[in-house]
């Protein structure tokens, strides 16, 4: 199925992913159209929060609950980095570099992912990621479960 724009382009849509949990997914990869080069640089003149398990997290923006992140997951990080929480808003993320997984599945560099307002998840860092860089916005904050 497709949707056509007003030149004449047309873009495939995109279906949600349905879970066993009845959560839903919106998942594409922008390989196809843009590409992502991190700059490492950049990344290190950020202020990180280290919270001491290969999990780190340096806030960009945040008014009100809204907030607008960068995870960064170090290579070989325990796949229990992640607390279990909720996106009361939902959440919106775009992976930069490596892979972010859960329960919805494995998403790598270029996949931009929306998660519904209050789906629930436990993200983890495949094994074989090596260093994982994500930038994460929650429309309205994300609320710890564990």
């Amino acid at each position: 199925m497709e949707l056509k724009g007003v030149n004449g382009r047309s873009f495939p849509l995109i279906a949600p992913v349905i879970t066993d949990s009845a959560m839903t997914v919106l998942r594409h990869s922008i390989a196809g159209i843009a590409s992502v080069q991190v700059d490492e640089k950049g990344l290190d003149r950020l202020i990180w929060r280290d919270f001491g398990n290969g999990l780190s997290m340096a806030r960009l923006a945040r008014e009100g609950m809204r907030e607008l992140v960068v995870y960064r997951i170090a290579p070989g990080a325990a796949a229990d980095v992640f607390l279990r929480h909720e996106h009361v808003g939902g959440e919106f993320y775009l992976v930069l570099k490596g892979a972010i997984a859960d329960e919805t599945g494995s998403y790598g560099a270029g996949d931009v992912v929306y998660l519904d307002p209050k789906s629930v998840h436990t993200p983890y860092a495949p094994s074989d990621a090596g260093e994982t860089v994500v930038l994460v916005l929650w429309p309205e904050g994300v609320r710890l479960l564990e």
